[in-house]
């Protein structure tokens, strides 16, 4: 049997069917705002730290990174993981340990002068001490190091300006599992060198990842903060923790921040979550409560934000 059918419904069904492809075409596709990734070996800790971190975060403005990495409990989250950011002074730990670094290929100790610049340096956060340093070694060195650590999207800042150097979550982490596990990039005594200078921060500058982290653990840090006419203000904080069975990296990057103490409440909120989840309290225990005047040095920038 044969069946005929007409011009105008031949036309009609053509045009419907060439109607679905434009349609779908013509739908813009949903913005996809980046959420917080977890993974343990620990049973339900992922999705505890992964709903925390999130609900620390809900409702504040700016723009936030987040790593976090407990060998433990095989415990990572991340949050914009690749997404690059102004550096300010927490570039100072890698310049730290490319002078280890440099010095351990060269078979020699720090001189006097360097022992004194780098205290100052991570400390303080003394620009001056991180500008000789900077200058001292060079780009190529500094790049040599990053390449040896596997930090392979981290730029340093052109021309003396370090603290405009491009870091991410990912690279910083790769930084902090060197400098708290052995390994063939840093001696044994140039990781409890950075330790033990980032165990000696300043009271005022002891603000950021170390909140809410219990007192059975072993504190390091090192914190940074730019402000700029694009952006806003850039408000970083990177700590490692020791004790209570557990050993754990905490990186925070932000930007977008209305204020710098806006940027610090935001890292800080993160930071508690994380440790209550991590090392929850026992007795005798008590949480770490950074002071309420926070400070950091000011890092030098061009004139154009």
């Amino acid at each position: 049997m044969t069946y005929r059918i007409s011009g105008r419904a031949l036309a009609a069904a053509v045009g419907a069917a060439l109607l679905v492809p434009a349609v779908t075409a013509a739908t813009p596709a949903a913005a996809v705002t980046p959420t917080v990734s977890c993974t343990s070996a620990k049973t339900g800790l992922a999705d505890k730290l992964k709903k925390d971190i999130t609900a620390a975060l809900a409702g504040r403005k700016g723009t936030v990174a987040v790593g976090l990495y407990d060998r433990s409990t095989k415990t990572t989250c991340t949050l914009r993981a690749t997404s690059a950011y102004d550096s300010a002074s927490t570039v100072k730990v890698t310049v730290l340990a490319t002078l280890l670094w440099d010095a351990k290929k060269h078979n020699r100790y720090l001189t006097d002068t360097e022992t004194t610049l780098a205290k100052a340096m991570i400390t303080k956060s003394d620009n001056d001490a991180t500008s000789k340093l900077w200058k001292q070694l060079g780009t190529t060195k500094i790049k040599g190091f990053l390449t040896a650590a596997g930090m392979t999207k981290t730029t340093p800042g052109a021309n003396g300006y370090w603290g405009l150097t491009q870091e991410n979550i990912t690279d910083e982490q790769k930084l902090l599992k060197l400098v708290t596990a052995k390994n063939s990039v840093l001696s044994d005594n140039a990781r409890a060198y950075i330790l033990k200078l980032m165990g000696q921060v300043v009271s005022s500058q002891r603000w950021g990842t170390p909140a809410g982290a219990p007192s059975s653990v072993a504190v390091h840090v090192k914190n940074g903060w730019l402000q700029r006419s694009t952006h806003g203000w850039r408000v970083h904080s990177l700590g490692t923790f020791n004790g209570a069975g557990h050993d754990y990296m905490i990186s925070v990057l932000t930007q977008d921040n209305s204020t710098m103490s806006y940027g610090v409440t935001t890292i800080q909120n993160v930071a508690k979550a994380i440790h209550k989840d991590l090392v929850p309290t026992t007795s005798g225990v008590t949480r770490y409560t950074p002071t309420s005047r926070p400070s950091e040095a000011f890092v030098a920038t061009p004139p154009q934000g």
